[in-house]
This record gives structure tokens, sequence and C-alpha cells, in this order.
């Protein structure tokens, strides 16, 4: 019997260091490589507009075509769908599908489709594979439930771990199940201050110019810039989309450190990548409790919800000009710096008093390096709901101001500054707060 399967992309658009590609592509008489464009809404009343942001349609978009051409060079095509499980249901039954292949590095929160299909079809033959993460987990000393509850100790046990070597991309795939099929209407480039293009192709450029560079060995030292490509390594939009491997950034950064320094900077760009895999396993551990008001603690925040203040915050028009400034910059990139993140979150939770949740939903909606575990982990971590041995961490918003932008460079390039309106408009009674009830009356 012929062996006819589905290789179901997620987050890992790319051929280069993809076992579970590897493993469908030997096994398989002929595969149809599917990706679904559904975004999952993680709480309905948390919508705050469309799904995602133009940028992040459009560098998921770019990534996309650019795999569907990395493909047509191995002699087969990308299938997009939307409507996850009728259209992957249609394309099941038409084909005689024998087995299902995907990257195991989806969430839960993410699975609801792959469930309910294996379900549906349970003839068929499903496997994953971890694609994405730097660790196997059975090469943990501990459970995933025994996961450590803060990073320093998940720190200490990991990075004395042997990272797996990157797999070559494959130099064939079996053939095609179908012709070319239309896909739906994706993201198209806009007037937006796009920073980033998606795809593998792009990515695997990036790091290397990046490591060509003298950066690296400087990076502990700007890694807190605000603005620019320089100060950081942006490898994250790749990272997030899968256009980038884990494992093959270590792999270079290790090549770096053997051919020019290795250095505290060169160390803390793995100790970044660490951080990013620490919040990977957090979020396959605690589930729903990622997006659960309370967080994996047993409190919740003293606060609520204020539209007004909200809409300021994603706005940038807030009485605090480094906010402001960073809000404009990721509505207008979709991106923003690791230490502006914090800021605004800080904001979000303690001076707005507003329900943190709110803002990791429009964080969600607006990065173009979105990532589930980093994101909403990040967020609680903030909130004084998450990792944070310390709790609720405050940042001092105009002493980080005069820390990371002391000239006001930043504040004025995103003009930061706006018209020094009242965080409210009105009081707990009601009342406009620039009126007096005696000239509301008259």
């Amino acid at each position: 019997m012929s062996k006819k399967g589905i290789y179901w992309f997620t987050t890992d658009l790319r051929l280069d260091d993809n076992p579970a590609l590897k493993m469908a592509a030997e096994a398989m008489d002929q595969l149809l490589f599917v990706y679904s464009v559904d975004i999952p809404v993680r709480l309905s009343h948390l919508q705050v507009g469309p799904t995602i942001s133009q940028n992040r349609q459009v560098f998921l978009s770019e990534s996309l075509h650019c795999l569907n051409e990395q493909l047509q060079d191995l002699g087969q095509h990308l299938v997009v769908i939307e409507n996850t499980q009728p259209e992957m249901a249609r394309l099941i039954d038409d084909h005689g599908i024998t087995h299902i292949y995907r990257n195991s590095d989806q969430h839960g929160l993410d699975s609801a489709d792959w469930l309910k299909i294996q379900t549906h079809y349970p003839q068929i033959n499903f496997s994953e594979v971890s694609n994405n993460r730097l660790f196997r987990l059975e090469q943990f000393p501990f459970e995933l439930g025994e996961l450590p509850d803060s990073f320093s100790k998940f720190r200490r046990k990991a990075e004395k771990l042997q990272i797996d070597s990157p797999l070559s991309p494959p130099n064939h795939l079996p053939p095609p199940i179908t012709d070319p099929l239309p896909w739906p209407q994706l993201g198209q480039a806009s007037e937006a201050q796009t920073l980033f293009k998606g795809g593998e192709i792009a990515g695997v450029r990036h790091m290397e110019t990046y490591f060509q560079s003298d950066l690296p060995s400087t990076y502990k030292q700007t890694r807190n810039g605000l603005d620019g490509m320089d100060y950081s390594t942006k490898f994250s939009p790749w990272l997030a989309q899968g256009c980038l491997s884990a494992r093959r950034i270590i792999h270079r950064l290790n090549q770096y450190e053997d051919e020019v320094v290795s250095n505290d900077s060169t160390y803390w760009i793995y100790f970044e990548l660490l951080w990013r895999e620490y919040f990977q396993w957090y979020a396959e551990k605690h589930g729903e409790q990622m997006i659960a008001f309370s967080g994996i603690k047993d409190r919740s925040p003293n606060t609520s919800f204020y539209p007004e203040r909200f809409q300021k915050w994603c706005q940038g028009t807030t009485p605090y000009p480094i906010v402001n400034a960073c809000m404009r910059q990721l509505k207008a990139t979709g991106y923003m710096s690791n230490r502006g993140r914090q800021l605004v979150a800080s904001c979000f939770v303690h001076e707005l008093s507003l329900d943190w949740r709110y803002g990791a939903a429009y964080m969600e909606q607006q990065l173009v390096d979105f990532d589930l575990g980093s994101n909403w982990g990040n967020w609680q971590y903030l909130a004084g709901v998450g990792a944070d041995p310390r709790g609720h961490r405050q940042f001092d918003l105009n002493k980080q101001t005069q820390i990371y932008d002391p000239k006001q460079q930043f504040i004025n390039h995103w003009q930061g500054h706006t018209d020094n309106f009242p965080l409210d408009s009105t009081d707990p009674s009601d009342w406009p707060i620039d009126l007096k009830p005696a000239e509301i009356l008259a």
C-alpha cells in the first residue's frame, strides 16, 4: 500500500534542521505540504482588533512564499489553507492520506485542530518530532511537571546539557500528491517601516551577516538599546516562525567563538536563547494557565480594565514619553526592544493598573516575533503571576529614561511627547475631570 503523507507546517517554516520533515520525507511515497493560516485567538473577550497586525501578516506571507520557492526547487509545493478542520478533512478524504507529520513544539493552546483531526481519523498514523527547541525532554534531569519554577534554577540544570547538531536541509523530497492549489489572500507589503523580510533565506542571510561582524563580541554591552538594528541579534522574528533553527544559531555561535572570540557577550547570546528555551517548556507545562488572570500563581493582581487607559497605551498617548515612543515604534514596525517591552508592560500593570492579559493579547497581535511562551511568560513575570521569584517587579520610568535615552533621541524620533492631558477624562463618579460639577450643571 502506497504511503501518502501530509507534512503540516506550523512554526517551522524552513527546510534546514527540520527533523520532523526529514522523518516524513524518508518514510513517505508521496507528500503533501500544508500550512493553515488560521490564527488562534487566546480569549475572545481580549480581542482588540484584527487577529494579527499588517506587519505580522506581511512577514508571515513572505516566509510562506520563500518556503514554497524552496519546495519548488525540490519538485514540491506548499498548499495554504484556511478553516483548518474542514479543509484538512477534505485533503485527507480526497487523497487517501495515511500519515500526518508535524513539529511537536506546539503548545497545547495551539493544538485544538490537531487533536480534533486525530480523533476524527483514528486510522491515520500521526507523528510529531521536536523542531524548534535546543533540548529534548528526555535530556533533562526532571519530568515536565517538575520544570524548575524559576529561570535561574532551569539554567543551572540546562546549560550543562549537550545540544544536538543541526541537520542539513534535504536534497530530495517525495513527489507531490496534488497539483499546486490557489492560496487564500495573505498580507501584502504596506507602507509600514518594515524592519525584517520573512523567510528562511532572509533569516540565514541575517544570521551570517551578524556573525561576520564584530557585533556578537559586544552584545552584552549593547543589548539594552531601544532603536536600530545593531544593538541586539534580531534573530527573534525568524525564530518565531521557525525560519531559523535555534540549534543552527547555537552552531553558528560556537563557530564564532572558535574562530573569533569567546567572551561574556557571546555567552549572553546563549543565555538569551536559554531564556527562550525556558519559556517554551514553561508554556507546555502550564497550558491554559498561560492566559489565566492569576497566571501560575494562586493569587490575582490588583488590577482591572479601563478602556480609555488601554487605548492611550496602545496609541502611545499616555503621560509617559518613553512608553509612548515604544508603543508608536511597535505600531509602525511590528517590533520593540526587550528593554522597551519590559517598560511598557511595567507601566501597563503598575501606572495604569490594567489587566495584564489585555497587554499580552495586544502584543500578540502586533509583534512580528510573537512567541507564545516568551510573550505570555514575560507578561506574567511583570504582572507578578509568573516565574519571577521576586514577585511584582516595577520599573521607575523616569530613571529608565535617564539610563537608556538620556538625550531623548528615541523619544523624539518616535514622538513620545504628547499633549499632557489627564490619564482619565472622568473620575470614579463619571464626572469629567477637566470640568467642575457646577460648570456641567450650568
